[in-house]
């Protein structure tokens, strides 16, 4: 069964400006699929103060059957299994080699530096730069002069 969820983000819009991209991140997460695949499993951790990696579990695949795309702040993450396999006769098959996608949204900023495949594990690093445009930065504010009152001459005047 489903739910509908409905939320009104336009208090959100009228407290933030700039942050469109919140609501769209916001309906994305409340409306993914409960039933979603937890094939493979997968760790994200901060390795550093801008430091990130996402390792995920890839018994059995080697890493010409992985493939690591970004597209559009998005890392994809796919395993196709080579068919060498066709002619193998399993009596129990316990590890679990079937093909995969795995899809992650990138905040602004996030680069993917590399990835390594080791002892079972894909590692996928990743570093937040922050342009130096959008670093935070201190504003001085000026002082104005102040203002020369104008004398007028009262025999200029009359």
């Amino acid at each position: 069964m489903t739910y509908m969820r409905t939320f009104d983000f336009t208090p959100l819009h009228r407290a933030t400006v700039g942050f469109d991209q919140i609501a769209d991140l916001m309906d994305r997460v409340l409306t993914n699929d409960v039933g979603q695949s937890s094939y493979p499993p997968y760790n994200i951790e901060k390795t550093s103060d801008e430091g990130y990696r996402i390792s995920i579990a890839v018994a059995g695949f080697s890493e010409n059957e992985l493939s690591v795309e970004v597209k559009e702040n998005a890392l994809h993450v796919s395993a196709k299994r080579a068919d060498e396999e066709a002619d193998r006769k399993y009596l129990h098959r316990g590890i679990a080699t079937r093909a995969f996608e795995r899809r992650f949204t990138l905040a602004d900023h996030i680069r993917v530096t590399g990835a390594s495949h080791e002892n079972g594990m894909l590692n996928i690093d990743l570093i937040r730069e922050v342009p130096e445009a959008l670093k935070p930065r201190k504003i001085e504010i000026a002082k104005t002069p102040a203002l020369e009152q104008d004398v007028v001459d009262a025999r200029a005047v009359n």
